[in-house]
């Protein structure tokens, strides 16, 4: 007779999975779209979100956030208020961010990705 105890991997059932970012693909799809649609101004909220449902550890959600402000703070600083002496370093940044966090904000529930988990 099997031990009752035993957690094998092999028992379906008896050791609780990793919590979840997304119930279906229409919610992947609208939270990956949240920081392109807000020009990276809402970059961090998945990470937030994800680390309150503990998918991912705090740390890479204050990761997030702090590069959100640093951003936004670089390109406010930058800007000319005439334009004519604009940075194209404050745009480039903002890109690289709202790229960067639609790309992990999709790749929340992958299995494989074990980095930040």
């Amino acid at each position: 007779m099997s031990n009752p105890y035993d957690v094998s991997p092999h028992i379906a059932g008896t050791a609780p999975g990793r919590p979840r970012m997304f119930q279906t693909r229409l919610a992947q799809a609208a939270w990956t779209a949240l920081p392109l649609v807000t020009l990276s101004l809402a970059a961090a909220v998945p990470f937030v979100v994800a680390a309150v449902r503990g998918v991912i550890k705090p740390r890479i959600a204050v990761v997030y956030a702090i590069a959100e402000v640093a951003t936004l703070t670089f390109s406010v600083v930058t800007a000319d208020p005439d334009g004519k002496n604009a940075s194209p370093f404050a745009g480039l940044a903002i890109i690289l961010l709202t790229i960067t966090a639609a790309t992990h904000t999709a790749l929340l529930d992958q299995d494989k990705i074990r980095i930040g988990k």
